[in-house]
């Protein structure tokens, strides 16, 4: 994130004198109190400053790139994650490459009857079911899905950063986002590498 002339001043002033009180630091500027929230507010959310009742603002030591780090290293998969696209594994080749294609995915998602995770169907698994004299309307996705325990998943609690790390190691598409009930792996959301970039994109606005 880039900082404005007066958060640079700001930081200045407190790098100088802190731990320093808002109404000091407005002092020096020559402003008011309530001009200078907005600024002290994005210091500290971004992780600058750090703010203590009755002591007031002082500088953490963090520079911009070490806040950033700091920052993308915190994501959760929760944070990001996008809806998933589902489909029952009995349905049928050609179904699921009209369904991805109206959907605009690069993966879907297999479940069974409770609901849980059974396989993961790309595009390759798709153009490889349609290959040879394969009847793909009647013929399920089941056979040539991609199933347990070679699916690489992760969880809502898991850093975005591990997330990312597995689609690398694996070079995978996307991951399902995985919830526990009773024993059943619910499909509950996706990472997908566009996840994640517009995860950094937006962290670096």
């Amino acid at each position: 994130m880039e900082l404005n002339e007066r958060q640079e001043k700001i930081l200045k002033i407190v790098k100088q004198h802190g731990p320093i009180t808002g109404s000091k630091i407005a002092e020096q500027l020559s402003l008011t109190r309530a001009t200078l929230r907005p600024d002290l507010a994005i210091l500290t959310m971004s992780g600058y400053l750090d703010a203590r009742p009755r002591v007031g603002y002082f500088y953490t030591g963090k520079e911009s790139e070490e806040v950033m780090t700091s920052k993308v290293r915190n994501i959760l998969v929760s944070e990001v994650q996008s809806v998933p696209i589902l489909i029952k594994q009995d349905t049928s080749i050609y179904e699921a490459i009209v369904k991805m294609f109206l959907e605009d995915v690069g993966t879907l998602y297999a479940i069974d009857e409770e609901q849980s995770l059974v396989g993961v169907i790309s595009r390759k698994d798709l153009l490889r079911g349609t290959m040879g004299s394969n009847d793909i309307e009647k013929v399920p996705v089941s056979v040539i899905m991609t199933r347990k325990p070679n699916i690489t998943i992760c969880y809502p609690n898991d850093l975005l950063i591990y997330a990312a790390n597995q689609l690398i190691e694996k070079q995978i598409d996307s991951l399902p986002v995985v919830e526990e009930h009773d024993g059943v792996d619910k499909v509950i959301g996706r990472v997908t590498k566009t996840t994640i970039t517009r995860a950094f994109v937006n962290l670096m606005e």
